[in-house]
């Protein structure tokens, strides 16, 4: 939709919707030009309506011939780049988001006269079976008469199109001016009105475009194990069967008769609801429970859906009147008390599915109101038997809290809208519900071809859904993918196996210029990042919540999405002018039914200014000093490198210790800072001798109440009972408490405490089948670090650096081995000259760093004797030698 104030001065010269849908995976474009042809600037606004779930994944704006692109960034760093830009005077603007049920996307821009303007956005979905048919609706609402107006639309389904059809959605008025070309396997939807044929009447100057474009297709299904399509290293495996008998099903019903369903509200539920019983099959069983501040039963127990008490429960329904408030705990638990008691008295046939079907509108009122013991009490009180769907009329419900109750309790749910409508999307909800055909399903594939498999068991199938799981597939060392399928039907135990050459789409992808080459990898990525989504939401714990909050990142990063997690910024080539787009935390602060981007543009004179957005706390990168050797390391079989400033020397010595021991490297009670390093072994010994290394490295920061263990699979944080895990395969950050740790994918983790300390801990991968190496660790102590007198361990007993001479050099057994007489804390010995490696800027060949060596496990050099240093603990304190 385009806003403008001057309406006659501004020339909407362009509007082209171009879709294309690749086996379910729709990437769509919104473009619009404009002119402003007035004598002064005016102001724009482009305001896109996206399908809820939908993937913003691009937006581009070019003002005469200047073009703005975006990047994804996650949220906090886009906040402080955007802030960044704003206090250096540059222009900044910002994009507003807010999750209901539509998404809007909204920019508003000051056009200057005579100056032209284009509007790109780009987003992409998965298609959802319902009802027996695919149905991709977009949004054409240009808000005025287009020049040139375009909807393109094109299908491509390699398992073939059974059909495709238009419905006139946008009303009568455009009948007949859209086109379908359908082949086999594609189609080919075109709506180009022409100027005249958009206006509301021959003499109007405004545009009857305004509402949804419908495209609805299904495809054609030959196996029962459903279709498996593999490309460019993903697999997608699509599963609908049909010609299955229902499963019996046991269904109650829980409907909010509280004060504010009074009116249309009710007289819709009531009429929705007799046309649902009168749907009901003879095998099924059922009961009404209806709740304001009290709870009723129409009957307190299931009774089959015999013609009489269908009718007998048409007629209770007829007589309620809505009053009082609204006790949405004890309804939902006495639906289940029912069921459960039904269940442990053997009423219920094994091959039944149980469900309940919430309807409410509004918030808890009564009784308990607390959504999260809400939420409790429902998934302890079903435990994993039933379903529960929900659905919520208008918008005065907690609709967030609706889906993450249904999504907890293996349902799902879905906002209707309290009007003349209500009553069909009710009866159309029930319909997706309402023919089980399997349960427990489970999707079997090979494990050594398949990784990162998307969610593969199910509860229940519905007839009309269908169910699409993916994941990564190794094409390189793979022929054929298998993939069997387990399910209970109505009648039998069903296993369908299903078979597909990893080549069998190359021919007929590479042949087809409009088939998407990505939409393996995105629809991968689309049911990954929502099934995080999902279990975010049902996470039992915040340490789980923010590990899961951590992946839904990555994943946007590295695919380029919009998500509540990440920014969009939106920047000119010169970068002097810059945007964001983020979402508020209150998802009820909607600036209209649905979710907003709203996009404010600043740069032109004349454009508005924007207030700052808060940038949490974000520790400035402090790494160790990667260029100077003068770093107190441990790497290799523990070769320790002691750097002493003062004499600028280097002084090695290795412990031989055995595998599982731990080692103490800093005890500092003064600043509560514990290193220790625990020893793993070498797969067997060489020489004679089995070489240690460090596998696991544990960091305790007393003060702070953090610790953090680094091995070579993963970096934990951990905060009394609260955790949170990256891996090595990870990028990214952790803060809290001021404690900043940095990950960089598979190579080094940089521990950052304020001003004070940091640490660097590398890993060293080895290939995995060698004979004798393993995986390990080094660890980088900067001499700068802060730590108090009272540091102690095999590292830290350094941090006062102690008097050292050396003298008497005479050539050694090796002439580049000299050997030399050191004299420390009172003793003297006899210590080599040699060549030790520093791997942090190269960490296959390392760089070479001179030291004296001291033999026999440091003896003499360091305090007391090295098995002083062991201690029980990742993370004790030692004891001082």
């Amino acid at each position: 939709q385009l806003q403008v104030e001057d309406d006659d001065k501004i020339g909407l010269y362009s509007y082209k919707v171009q879709s294309t849908i690749t086996s379910r995976l729709a990437n769509t474009m919104i473009q619009a030009k404009m002119v402003n042809n007035a004598k002064r600037p005016q102001p724009i606004v482009f305001d896109v309506q996206v399908p809820k779930g939908a993937f913003i994944d691009n937006f581009t704006m070019d003002i005469n011939g200047i073009t703005f692109t975006s990047h994804i960034r996650e949220k906090s760093e886009a906040r402080k780049m955007y802030t960044q830009a704003k206090a250096k005077g540059k222009a900044a603007g910002i994009v507003r988001s807010n999750a209901l049920d539509m998404e809007n996307f909204q920019t508003e821009v000051n056009v200057p006269p005579g100056m032209r303007i284009q509007f790109q956005l780009h987003y992409h979905e998965m298609i959802r079976r319902k009802l027996s048919s695919y149905e991709h609706v977009i949004s054409v609402k240009p808000g005025r008469l287009a020049k040139h107006m375009e909807v393109d639309v094109r299908i491509i389904e390699p398992q073939g199109l059974r059909y495709v059809h238009v419905p006139n959605s946008l009303g009568d008025h455009f009948d007949g001016i859209t086109t379908i070309s359908k082949g086999e396997k594609k189609a080919h939807v075109s709506f180009k009105p022409t100027m005249a044929q958009q206006r509301k009447c021959p003499k109007c100057s405004s545009t009857a475009v305004d509402g949804n474009f419908v495209v609805q297709y299904d495809v054609n299904r030959e196996t029962t194990g459903g279709e498996l399509e593999i490309f460019n290293g993903y697999f997608i495996h699509f599963f609908a069967p049909e010609n299955l008998d229902p499963l019996p099903k046991n269904i109650l019903f829980v409907i909010d008769v509280s004060g504010s369903m009074w009116g249309l509200k009710m007289k819709q539920t009531i009429e929705a609801m007799k046309a649902i019983l009168s749907e009901l099959r003879a095998a099924d069983q059922f009961s009404l429970i209806d709740f304001n501040h009290n709870v009723r039963c129409w009957r307190d127990n299931l009774v089959s859906a015999t013609p009489s008490q269908v009718e007998d429960a048409k007629k209770y329904i007829q007589t309620i009147h809505p009053n009082g408030g609204t006790n949405i705990n004890e309804a939902l638990l006495r639906a289940t008390f029912i069921l459960n008691e039904a269940k442990s008295l053997g009423m219920l046939d094994p091959n039944s599915v149980s469900m309940i079907v919430l309807v409410s509108d509004g918030d808890p009122t009564v009784g308990e109101l607390k959504l999260t013991t809400i939420q409790k009490n429902v998934k302890q009180s079903i435990k994993d038997e039933f379903s529960l769907f929900c659905l919520g009329i208008g918008f005065d419900v907690d609709y967030d809290f609706l889906q993450r109750i249904a999504t907890d309790n293996r349902g799902m749910a879905q906002r209707i809208f309290g009007n003349q409508e209500t009553s069909l999307q009710m009866k159309n909800f029930y319909n997706q519900v309402s023919t089980p055909l399997l349960k427990k399903i489970q999707f079997n594939y090979p494990q050594e071809s398949v990784s990162d498999v998307t969610q593969s068991s199910f509860h229940n199938y519905f007839g009309g859904s269908e169910i699409v799981v993916a994941g990564k597939v190794d094409t390189e060392n793979l022929q054929h993918l298998e993939s069997i399928v387990t399910a209970t039907a109505a009648n039998a135990e069903l296993v369908m196996e299903t078979l597909r050459d990893v080549e069998e789409l190359d021919g007929f992808m590479k042949k087809d210029k409009y088939a998407d080459p990505d939409f393996t990898r995105k629809l991968w990525a689309y049911l990954t990042v929502n099934q995080m989504m999902a279990e975010r939401n049902a996470a039992p714990t915040a340490a789980l919540k923010r590990n899961i909050t951590k992946s839904i990142l990555q994943m946007s990063l590295d695919h380029h999405i919009v998500t509540p997690f990440t920014a969009m910024l939106i920047e000119n080539a010169e970068k002097d002018e810059i945007m964001l787009a983020d979402q508020p935390k209150d998802p009820r602060k909607g600036c209209c039914p649905g979710q907003c981007l709203t996009l404010t543009v600043l740069g032109i004179p004349g454009w508005a200014n924007v207030t700052d957005v808060p940038v949490s706390f974000m520790p400035e990168h402090r790494s160790p000093p990667v260029s100077s050797l003068s770093i107190n390391r441990v790497d290799n079989d523990p070769h320790f490198i002691i750097h002493l400033p003062k004499s600028q020397r280097n002084v090695c010595f290795n412990i031989n210790s055995e595998p599982g021991k731990i080692l103490n490297l800093i005890s500092d009670p003064g600043t509560g800072v514990v290193v220790n390093g625990q020893l793993v072994g070498a797969k067997k010994a060489k020489n004679k001798k089995l070489n240690t290394y460090f596998g696991k490295i544990g960091f305790y920061f007393k003060k702070k109440g953090l610790k953090v263990e680094i091995t070579t699979e993963t970096i934990t944080l951990k905060d009394g009972s609260y955790a949170i895990t990256l891996t090595w395969a990870d990028t990214g950050h952790i803060i809290r408490k001021q404690l900043l740790i940095s990950v960089k994918k598979e190579s080094n983790v940089t521990i950052t405490v304020g001003e004070e300390m940091s640490f660097m801990v590398l890993l060293h991968r080895v290939w995995k089948k060698h004979p004798v190496n393993v995986d390990f660790l080094g660890i980088y102590i900067p001499p700068e670090n802060q730590f108090s007198p009272a540091a102690h361990g095999l590292i830290g007993q350094f941090a006062s650096e102690p008097e050292v001479s050396i003298h008497h050099q005479t050539p050694g057994q090796a002439p580049e081995k000299p050997q030399a007489i050191m004299e420390v804390k009172g003793n003297k010995f006899t210590v080599t000259r040699g060549v030790q490696k520093d791997y942090r800027t190269d960490r296959v060949l390392g760089t070479d760093v001179l030291c004296w060596f001291v033999h026999n496990s440091g003896k003499g050099f360091i305090d007391g004797h090295y098995r002083d240093y062991l201690v029980p603990h990742l993370y004790s304190f030692m004891k001082k030698p």
